[in-house]
């Protein structure tokens, strides 16, 4: 059975990286999706594990060459994800998450509506606010933009399929971990397992669904 791509989106701010990281943290099986990136490296962050940070050059490069899933521009920067690297996950039968922003989310969508995908919503726009000062990887002016931009973003929630209240950090975890084990107890992903159980019954010939 195929991998699921699982897209956690938010307003900047939001905490989609944090909540992602609590959720690998206790779902090892699930693999993470770099995406690549013109913008400068925050402090703490390292080449190929937050981002893979490229100069526009070379994105715009991959770009045209049809590299990306998606891409998107984003606070004056570019936005993409790896189409080969998604595949190769999923063909293997993997679930990914990717971290995207609300725009490169909805591109996916338009091409993949069955994805599986969150949307993370901050419990106020002053603690969206809080948070964004808080983490002072951003400028004054980049910081306006950003919240200036989120009233837009939080208004695209009714695109996902499903929606994570950002108050208390350990329930937003739980609630994205419940997510992805529901996802996984569909029928549709567990032809294996039924068709070894039913093998056991006269029910041989039972046609699963997909097929």
């Amino acid at each position: 059975m195929k991998g699921s791509l699982i897209i956690i989106t938010s307003p900047s701010g939001g905490g989609k990286g944090t909540l992602i990281r609590e959720v690998l943290a206790t779902m090892p099986e699930m693999t993470y999706s770099v995406s690549y990136t013109t913008r400068p490296t925050r402090a703490g962050e390292k080449d190929g594990r937050e981002y893979f940070f490229i100069s526009r050059e070379e994105f715009e490069e991959r770009r045209d060459k049809g590299e990306f899933l998606e891409y998107a521009m984003v606070h004056g920067n570019l936005y993409g994800t790896s189409r080969s690297q998604i595949e190769k996950i999923t063909n293997d039968g993997k679930d990914v998450i990717l971290e995207i922003d609300v725009q490169g989310a909805n591109i996916i969508l338009e091409k993949e509506p069955d994805t599986i995908s969150v949307f993370i919503l901050p419990p106020s726009f002053a603690t969206l606010s809080e948070r964004l000062k808080k983490r002072a990887t951003e400028s004054p002016k980049e910081i306006e933009l950003r919240l200036r931009n989120a009233f837009s973003e939080v208004q695209q929630f009714k695109n996902f399929r499903y929606l994570v209240v950002n108050e208390v950090l350990k329930d937003a975890a739980d609630d994205i971990r419940a997510i992805i084990r529901a996802e996984r107890l569909k029928t549709v992903r567990r032809k294996d397992d039924i068709r070894g159980i039913l093998d056991g019954f006269d029910v041989s010939k039972t046609t699963l669904p997909g097929e």
